[in-house]
Order: C-alpha cells, then structure tokens, then sequence
C-alpha cells in the first residue's frame, strides 16, 4: 500500500539555521516545528528530511558526524511523540576539497535523487506528497519529483531564479503555516476523491 510524507530542508526550514553546523548542542527546532510536525503526522503524512550536506565534501566535518545530527533530531521530536520517518542527506559538492565527494551527482537538490530514494524505499506516492524549503532548489527538487511545494519566505534564498520548475505552489512564512496549508489542501483532496466516488457509484 502506498503512503504520503512531507519532505522537509532541514537548515532554515526544520531548524534555526547554522551553516555546516553538526554540534547537536546547538541544534535548535524552528519556531513552531513541534506543532507543524503533529499536525502533518496527525493527518497520515510521514515525516523525511533530506538535506544538502555539502560541508562533507568541503572537508569541513566527516559524512558520520551526521550521524548524531540525526539523532538529535529525533530525540528533540520523539519529546514530543513526534517519529522521524527518515533522514536522507547528500554529502557531494562538485567544487569540494574532498575528492571522494567532490563529484556531480543527483541526490543533491534541486536534483530529486533523494525524494526518489525515499519513495522507492518507503512506498510513496509523489503526487501526494510535498515538500517545504527555504530556497528555490528546494522547491525545483520537489516539482522534479512530482511534488506539491512550500516555500518558507525566511529571507534565505540566494539564487532568485524564478523558473517554472522552480516555482512554490505556497509561500508561507514559517513552518506551522506549510503544515496548515498541507493539512488544508489534504482535507479538500479527500473531500473531492469522496465526491468523485458517489458521483462513480451512482
């Protein structure tokens, strides 16, 4: 049976945001993720965050200290009966220090090798699922993937190329609002798929 989730950047959209940062001390949920989470995950959407981890291939920090980010992540929701479906991230950057790493790929976004792995591996329907960031290769990894979008508008964009396949289906201005807007957006597409089935089954 397949399922939905909600795609989340982490840097600037899950979490305050502090570059190539991988202290768990310092990790710090955004302003109303803990209630944006419930909500999603009350509505049936499982909860993934995929992440663009370029501090890796820059020799900045070693690909296994994302380890214990991801477990403070889930330890700071689980505080709140929040489960973290999954973790994906891209450690490569074509320009980085670190040879290994240092190569084209298509995990990093705006490429959606990561929403791909996801779905394959936690039996996704993409036109059901979306994606929340706070930039515009977030929004062209999710649009690639068949994703529906939501732009956090934190003033942290630093590529404003405005493409069709780069453009937010919403812009909000924090995460709570992506979550009610998903919500909102799920409860209409039920309301309309039960409508279509009585008008199929008259």
């Amino acid at each position: 049976m397949s399922a939905k989730a909600v795609f989340l950047d982490k840097d600037g959209t899950l979490i305050d945001d502090i570059p190539y940062n991988v202290n768990p001390s310092l990790i710090r949920l955004s302003t109303g993720a803990l209630e944006a989470l419930s909500l999603m995950q009350e509505e049936g959407y499982r909860l993934i965050v995929v992440t663009n981890q370029s501090g890796v291939a820059r020799g900045y920090f070693e690909e296994r200290e994302l380890q214990r980010v991801e477990e403070k992540l889930r330890e700071l929701l689980a505080s709140a009966g929040i489960f973290l479906n999954g973790f994906y991230y891209c450690p490569h950057y074509p320009d980085g220090e670190m040879s290994q790493y240092a190569v084209e790929c298509f995990c990093r976004k705006p490429q959606p090798g990561m929403i791909y792995q996801a779905a394959l591996e936690h039996r996704l329907t993409l036109k059901d699922c979306w994606l929340v960031g706070d930039i515009l290769n977030d929004m062209e990894a999710g649009n690639r993937a068949g994703c529906r979008t939501v732009l956090l508008d934190n003033d942290n964009e630093t590529e404003w190329n405005m493409t069709s396949i780069r453009r937010p289906g919403f812009i909000v201005s924090n995460l709570l609002e992506a979550a009610q807007i998903i919500v909102t957006e799920c409860r209409k597409q039920d309301l309309n798929d039960g409508e279509h089935e009585q008008r199929f089954d008259k």
